[in-house]
């Protein structure tokens, strides 16, 4: 088997072999990373996920301890805040009232 020929269709179907071979390897090592950068980008998202509501829920509490503890000493100022807004409701439906009958007897005439 001297042939030039012969030797010559081996040898490019063993390149082809051996490139395809390489072509596999690289192609399985790169959706290999691909796989692992994308578990890992998952997990950093679910991590920033949890230190969000964490630090969401410890604001939350915070805020409704400083409001629970705010309210005995805020409540006599509350109470009168809309004590003032019930007097301010109550003369403007008077107002009202007195407007409406004014028209009302403006029109009977």
């Amino acid at each position: 088997m001297n042939n030039p020929l012969v030797h010559a269709f081996f040898v490019g179907r063993a390149l082809s072999e051996a490139l395809y071979e390489q072509a596999e390897k690289s192609l399985t090592n790169a959706l290999s990373e691909l796989g692992k950068l994308d578990a890992e980008l998952r997990q950093q998202l679910h991590q920033f996920t949890t230190q969000v509501i964490e630090r969401a829920n410890r604001e939350e509490e915070e805020a409704m301890r400083r409001r629970g503890s705010g309210v005995a000493g805020q409540a006599s100022t509350e109470l009168a805040d809309l004590q003032a807004m019930i007097d301010d409701l109550r003369a403007e439906i008077a107002q009202l009232r007195a407007e409406l009958k004014r028209y009302r007897s403006s029109r009977t005439m």
